[in-house]
């Protein structure tokens, strides 16, 4: 008698469910990639470049009437500042001396400071001397400004804390040119650039030391001694100590860099939906005609024709009306599906760039510009910045031989992706 044929086991084709990946081992990935490595190189870059453009304008174009704006001959005067200074203890150095030339001091350093932070020369002083010259002028007289100055006054504090100089800055140059000398086997030259602006910044910190009590909240002089001890021992450690200190000091920086960088995101947020919900609280964007009126406004018609032909169209107002408070509202909600950011992105720069041209707001919308730079998708920054290296090389007239060196890599590009790109 024969054995029973056994019944084959039916095989499943399913694919087996990927095990889940414990807590402990995200978060101390999380965490492996929030102090490994400063997030966005090239978002922080153009930020820095976009913010220190605009601020360059402005002061260029207002270097004519600079006195009536932030000098003696203001209408907001010296002593109406010093008593609204005294009340709200908003940081400016311009309340160290009501002198003619002590303001010509403060005014042609914050030009500087804008045109050496656009070149990234000497990132970590220059951004701090950058802020202290935005928050002068501006805490001076605080009704001047069209909106770009509060967003402004905002990236400049965190640009300090940032690494903005990673990617495209002289900066990153230097750093590739001592990077290949240590490869070449080359001894390292004296710096002696930084230990004098160092000194010199150190001399600037007691004098807003001594004159703290005129010259803003407590904070300030804190948050600024703390960067100028924090710089002095990075360069002790990289000094005598490039082991694990330089290792702590490394996560320590990126903590701060990436921490900013969130904060940054965020604000670019909160201004959009803010700014789109109380327009739909308005009977005007309600109803579609909000842009027809400011079309109307001598004050805001730097080209009158270009501006009554757009106001003519009761449908283009209308779709304008609406496509501003639809992509304000949903912009935050939009970053984690990327396609879509990326398309409001532009719709949102688009707008600003038509606020500058019909409203004649162009400091306005360019900051606003810089700021919605920080979700520009990495792939394109760096499709724009090989573009713009060969426009360089082409009006220049370089050959190949005669290229400078490299900017320094990240690990960007090949890292996880995130929100900035």
């Amino acid at each position: 008698m024969s054995a029973p044929t056994p019944t084959p086991t039916p095989v499943s084709t399913a694919t087996p469910a990927r095990a889940r990946e414990p807590f402990d081992r995200r978060l101390a990935r999380a965490v492996q990639t929030v102090t490994g490595r400063s997030l966005g190189p090239y978002q922080t870059a153009i930020v820095r470049i976009g913010f220190s453009l605009t601020w360059l304008v402005f002061l260029l174009r207002e270097l004519p009437h600079r006195h009536r704006l932030y000098g003696l001959d203001s209408p907001w005067s010296w002593g109406m500042a010093e008593r609204l200074i005294s009340d709200n203890r908003a940081f400016s150095v311009l309340m160290w001396s009501d002198g003619r030339i002590w303001f010509e001091l403060v005014y042609g350093l914050a030009l500087l400071s804008a045109a050496l932070l656009l070149v990234g020369w000497r990132t970590r002083a220059v951004s701090v001397v950058f802020m202290a010259g935005v928050l002068s002028l501006q805490n001076r007289a605080v009704f001047v400004g069209d909106g770009g100055d509060n967003v402004l006054h905002l990236a400049a504090l965190y640009l300090v804390l940032t690494r903005c100089s990673q990617v495209w800055s002289l900066d990153a140059r230097r750093a590739a040119r001592e990077d290949r000398a240590a490869r070449a086997g080359e001894p390292p030259r004296r710096d002696l650039t930084g230990p004098l602006l160092w000194v010199v910044l150190g001399g600037f910190l007691m004098a807003a030391t001594w004159f703290s009590d005129v010259s803003g909240e407590w904070w300030m002089p804190v948050l600024l001694w703390v960067l100028w001890l924090g710089n002095a021992l990075w360069w002790l450690v990289s000094r005598y100590a490039p082991g694990e200190p330089r290792t702590l000091l490394d996560a320590l920086a990126h903590l701060a860099h990436n921490a900013a960088l969130l904060v940054l995101m965020a604000e670019v947020c909160l201004i959009y939906a803010t700014a789109g919900w109380y327009k739909i609280q308005g009977s005007r964007w309600q109803d579609g005609t909000a842009l027809f009126y400011p079309l109307h406004l001598d004050y805001f018609t730097p080209w009158p024709a270009l501006s009554e032909l757009l106001a003519a169209s009761g449908i283009m107002v209308m779709v304008l009306t609406y496509g501003t408070v639809i992509v304000q509202v949903a912009f935050p909600f939009t970053l984690f599906n990327r396609k879509v950011k990326n398309v409001l992105l532009v719709a949102m720069m688009l707008e600003h760039a038509g606020i500058a041209l019909l409203l004649g707001l162009p400091v306005f919308s360019l900051a606003m510009i810089s700021a919605d730079a920080v979700f520009l998708p990495t792939v394109f920054l760096v499709a724009l910045g090989a573009r713009a290296t060969r426009v360089r090389d082409r009006l220049l007239r370089r050959t190949p031989d005669g290229k400078l060196p490299e900017q320094r890599r990240t690990d960007e590009e090949h890292g996880p992706r995130t929100l900035v790109g």
